[in-house]
């Protein structure tokens, strides 16, 4: 049986992702493992409070009774949406919230995360400051980034920015996988710039490997990325736009600056980060 995480803080963008972690568990017949994580008051090394036990129980008790208020509320989404079958589990931690969903990856051996984006306590720092991408870049299972304002709907075509790699064939793979259990197909793009090197026979190889599988494959030639991607994303009619993480300056330079000021994405679908 798959397994997905789903992180949440109880934000807006969080609940709206909640939404997208039920329609994949259900569409790979999968359970639903629900995360919540906190931090403790920081405490300096030099200063430790005679109450701390206290301090800590209050703590805990404080975001115990907020999971056992939210889970009705979850409840309540999933019978709104027709997903009350899907079978789903609640774990409370303590700690760094990147921390936490690495342990929970493999303590619960997760197969997807789904998170949702531009929300509050905390969770800018998953993609920007100094440690950008922390989470984005650090995992080793493909994950879900849920824009806020994007409602789920049923996914038909998945796009691929594709750099013709051996990392990109690997991922590639994995993306046609998951379109055949979604039964959807998959729309590639390579972006050729002025600096670009991949020749026509790299290319022509490509597709003949992939011949037999529901994949289309696209080149647009410009040294404007962003917007070419934002294009296909428009003119392809793209429901969930794949990356990989290798490109990292690339995929921070996609999307940090609107999560980090709580603005819309610009790509306003939500992306498959498959990790290399």
């Amino acid at each position: 049986m798959k397994r997905i995480l789903f992180p949440t803080d109880f934000s807006e963008a969080a609940t709206n992702a909640f939404v997208y972690a039920l329609e994949l568990a259900k569409i790979v017949h999968g359970e639903l493992i629900v995360l919540h994580s906190y931090d403790l008051i920081p405490m300096d090394d030099q200063f430790f409070p005679e109450n701390f036990n206290e301090l800590y129980d209050s703590v805990e008790f404080a975001n115990l009774d907020l999971f056992k208020d939210e889970v009705p509320r979850l409840r309540d989404i999933m019978d709104k949406h027709k997903l009350g079958h899907v079978k789903m589990m609640h774990e409370l931690m303590e700690g760094d919230l990147f921390t936490n969903i690495k342990k929970s990856i493999h303590q619960n051996k997760i197969d997807y995360v789904v998170m949702g984006t531009s929300s509050n306590m905390g969770w800018e720092a998953l993609f920007a400051g100094s440690n950008s991408g922390t989470v984005v870049l650090g995992l080793d299972v493909p994950m879900f980034c849920i824009p806020l304002g994007v409602k789920f709907k049923k996914i038909k075509t998945i796009g691929y920015v594709n750099h013709y790699t051996s990392k990109d064939k690997e991922a590639l793979a994995a993306v046609l996988n998951m379109a055949k259990m979604l039964n959807a197909v998959v729309k590639s793009l390579y972006v050729r710039t002025s600096k670009s090197k991949m020749d026509a026979e790299t290319k022509n190889r490509w597709e003949e490997n992939f011949a037999n599988e529901p994949i289309a494959f696209f080149e647009v030639r410009n040294d404007e990325i962003k917007q070419m991607i934002l294009d296909f994303v428009s003119h392809q009619e793209i429901d969930v736009l794949t990356m990989l993480t290798y490109k990292s300056s690339f995929f921070e330079g996609m999307f940090v600056p609107n999560y980090a000021k709580k603005n819309e994405a610009d790509i306003p679908i939500p992306i498959l980060v498959i990790h290399a």
